[in-house]
């Protein structure tokens, strides 16, 4: 048996209250409490972190995914709304690279755009808190107090002490279900065997010569890194990664890195698989740079700029709604008649050694359906962003950034038109929904009656 300590009792300050509290301040949680505070709700955003971005920032993407879907070999963006005022602010002040084609195989693209870390804190701020919602930084989330198939007040732990945060209407955007979880609706971690999607540390790399690195280095990157291991004398666990310019001359991304143990993937909602991943990532990316110093092209007078705060996290717990979307939706561009935007990525899943990749053909984006923010149980919540309702196939694709600005805005949207009629966000009139994110610049592809 485990040995256990018991704590005293104690009564917990209510801290703060709103009518929308919003849980997580990645891209969903940035679209829900800018959505929910536009549209006339009193709204509170709650993260972890002294910033907002979520894996954007923290774990370093420096790249939005999911915001373009290409078509005939083009690509156009098709996530807007929130999405857009991001990207103007970004690109007013040098923060923002032009979009990118990512090329998948028969001729099939989408798009992604990087972004500078620094820009994205900044913007997001600003963002938020000019829709008029208040962000509490450096709260860390603990518990739910739930009565009767709703939530009461959400237990936070911050420097000051623990605290209760009481609300009308929860959005959960920790990527993790962690509120959806504790106030018991279901959830699922995985596949039926057990199969999470492995995690990356990032780094960012400065001093690299474009020209080189871009025409010798990038494209062979799979056979230099085989090269490396035959050789004996790197161990590279991933076959193959991506790496890409940044908004400005000499800067790369790098996602190179792939985080196991003894070859099983780790949980990010698990705090010793955390804290060996976080480590475990940074003797990766110090092999990584030696590797690209010494045999990739345009990496010889490179160094390390910055490994990201932490762990990169694709995949742990996502809630169990009455629709999951899945794969099968993504690659057929499924419509739906609760559509509330589009996604463009393709399905990116993370194996043994390597990624693989099915790309959306035809039209190149499928719609999200409302449904997949929807929770089974809990009538004051909505989950927004990787943890959303999905098959572990139709995460592979939900989980970036586009897709979660626009489960993220309906999600705050719903929220706060159900404040205004009296009803649970979850029971918004989809219609209704619909045309107030249409108002709001949401494209949400061909619904009939709209």
């Amino acid at each position: 048996m485990p040995m256990t300590i018991q704590e005293p009792a104690r009564d917990i300050p209510v801290v703060a209250e709103a009518e929308v509290v919003v849980l997580g301040g990645g891209p969903a949680g940035i679209a829900a409490a800018t959505a929910a505070a536009q549209t006339g709700a009193s709204t509170l955003l709650l993260e972890r972190y002294g910033f907002l971005g979520g894996m954007g920032t923290a774990a370093m993407v420096t790249n939005f995914c999911g915001l373009h879907a290409g078509s005939n070999g083009a690509v156009s963006q098709v996530v807007h709304g929130i999405a857009d005022d991001i990207l103007n602010r970004l690109q007013a002040i040098d923060g923002l690279a032009e979009p990118h084609v990512v090329q998948g195989p028969d001729g099939l693209v989408t798009g992604a755009q990087a972004y500078d870390t620094a820009a994205f804190k900044e913007v997001a701020d600003a963002v938020v808190t000019g829709a008029g919602a208040q962000i509490r930084f450096h709260t860390f989330a603990c518990g739910a107090i739930t009565d009767a198939g709703r939530i009461q007040a959400l237990l936070i732990e911050t420097k000051s002490g623990r605290g209760a945060i009481r609300g009308g209407t929860f959005i959960d955007c920790s990527g993790d279900a962690d509120l959806a979880q504790w106030a018991g609706a279901p959830t699922a971690t995985g596949d039926d065997k057990g199969f999470i999607a492995y995690p990356t540390l990032m780094f960012r790399i400065a001093g690299v010569d474009d020209d080189r690195a871009m025409n010798e280095a990038r494209p062979n990157l799979r056979a230099l890194i085989a090269e490396a291991n035959n050789s004996g004398r790197f161990t590279l666990p991933r076959k193959a990664g991506i790496m890409r310019t940044q908004a400005h001359a000499g800067e790369w991304r790098a996602n190179l890195t792939q985080i196991s143990r003894d070859g099983q993937p780790l949980n990010g909602a698990d705090a010793d698989d955390l804290s060996f991943a976080e480590q475990e990532g940074r003797k990766q990316v110090r092999e990584y740079f030696r590797f690209l110093k010494e045999m990739a092209p345009g990496f010889e007078d490179a160094y390390l700029l910055e490994t990201a705060p932490q762990i990169g996290i694709r995949e742990t717990r996502r809630i169990l709604g009455n629709v999951q979307l899945s794969g099968d939706d993504v690659l057929t561009c499924r419509d739906f008649d609760d559509a509330v935007g589009v996604n463009g990525w393709p399905l990116e899943t993370h194996e043994f050694g390597d990624v693989s990749w099915r790309f959306i053909p035809g039209r190149g984006y499928c719609q999200i359906p409302f449904s997949t923010t929807i929770p089974q149980g809990i009538d004051n919540l909505l989950v927004a962003g990787r943890c959303a309702s999905t098959t572990p196939e139709g995460q592979a694709s939900l989980r970036v950034s586009g897709p979660c600005f626009v489960m993220g805005q309906a999600a705050g949207t719903a929220a706060a038109l159900g404040l205004k009629s009296g009803t649970e966000a979850k029971d918004v009139p989809i219609r209704d929904l619909q045309r107030q994110l249409v108002s709001d610049g949401v494209y949400l592809g061909h619904v009939p009656g709209l």
